[in-house]
């Protein structure tokens, strides 16, 4: 039975949360509502329109700790990223270290570095058995940031933030946090991770729209990023059209250059409002047994392999496997033909279900994978 707050098409198995969510009914109201009174009335209520931005971003901030003022909201993580690693005060011969399994997202902008003299360092996670270490030990004097996700997109393997965040405030290294894979699935604390930068989509685990990212900068950085975009809207003055002289913004705005995405506002407002009316913590356990109920059952059958980890502090919402005599490709056709959603990933299956993901359809999408 599916959950009383969407309306899926009754035909498909949605397990594909980690990369494009379906929009809770409320979101696609207030998306709604939104059109029709632009279409009406053109920006008459804009002041109205700011508001609900100004709850989204106080909204963003409650689910990672953090004030309102210290978030920015941009158009997607991969642009939030750039912000940092080009607003980055390095020098030639500085690295930066990361993962090999990261999302492009998180590799790109920081090898675009080398023209900068800026050395990537590169750990390889799968098959380890301290990942956290393996990244640790590529740290040397001249490592500036690390640069990690939060869970990795192709398996579902979740770090130890806080471990990697206290070695890097003992090291002088700071701590960039892709959380695109874990905000709103699982708790995240920006202080009790000692994070630096903290950026994620809306259009994933938090069920809002595509187009629409927060970006957190630890105040101490905040001035200490050079900025490469400008605009009206990040200065000062913003507002003020005929004011020749500025300065950007004292707070997070400094970050957002031009006019905001005030319907991917209202979208992604109304998908928070339910995540937090269910509470984080609950979303979690939710999110956290179904995966288990995955991990369980892929176990349980010889011709599966499971590919994520199966130890409870490294699960997440993502469980990814293959089938031990069919390609990975032929199988993730048969499961979309089959009406399961989920995603070719990680060398294997990847599927992603939320706390709304009724459990029974975990089984069903497993019908569909052959004996």
């Amino acid at each position: 039975m599916q959950h009383p707050e969407f309306d899926l098409d009754p035909g498909i198995v949605y397990l594909n949360h980690a990369a494009v969510a379906p929009w809770p009914r409320r979101t696609a109201d207030a998306v709604a509502r939104f059109a029709a009174e632009n279409a009406r009335d053109g920006a008459r209520h804009y002041p109205r329109w700011l508001t609900v931005e100004r709850r989204l971003r106080e909204r963003l901030a409650r689910l990672i700790g953090a004030a309102a003022h210290d978030v920015a909201l941009l158009k997607n993580t991969s642009e939030a990223i750039s912000v940092v690693a080009f607003g980055f005060p390095w020098q030639a011969g500085d690295n930066v270290v990361l993962a090999a399994e990261e999302f492009p997202s998180n590799r790109i902008a920081w090898q675009a570095l080398s023209r900068l003299g800026v050395e990537c360092r590169v750990a390889q996670l799968t098959g380890a058995a301290d990942p956290e270490q393996v990244l640790l030990d590529l740290i040397d004097h001249r490592t500036r940031v690390l640069a990690v996700s939060s869970v990795q997109y192709g398996r579902g393997l979740r770090m130890d933030l806080e471990r990697l965040g206290a070695a890097c405030r003992a090291r002088g290294v700071a701590l960039c946090v892709d959380a695109i894979q874990s905000l709103g699935a699982l708790p995240f604390d920006v202080n009790a991770v000692q994070a630096d930068f903290v950026m994620a989509d809306g259009h994933k685990w938090m069920l809002g729209p595509e187009g629409l990212a927060l970006l957190w900068v630890r105040p101490e950085w905040r001035e200490r990023l050079a900025l490469f975009q400008y605009g009206w809207h990040m200065t000062r003055e913003a507002g003020n059209f005929d004011a020749t002289a500025w300065q950007p913004a004292d707070d997070a705005r400094r970050f957002e250059c031009g006019s905001p995405n005030l319907l991917g506002a209202h979208g992604l407002d109304a998908s928070l409002s339910l995540l937090e009316e269910v509470g984080i913590e609950c979303v979690a356990e939710a999110v956290l047994a179904r995966g288990g109920h995955l991990v369980e059952r892929i176990a349980a059958r010889p011709e599966l392999e499971l590919l994520s980890d199966p130890s409870p502090h490294r699960r997440s919402g993502i469980v990814t496997f293959r089938h031990r005599g069919i390609d990975n490709a032929a199988l993730h056709r048969r499961l979309t033909e089959a009406g399961v959603v989920c995603a070719a990933r990680g060398a294997g299956v990847r599927f992603s279900p939320h706390f709304c993901t009724p459990v029974e359809q975990l089984d069903a999408a497993l019908a569909v994978v052959p004996k």
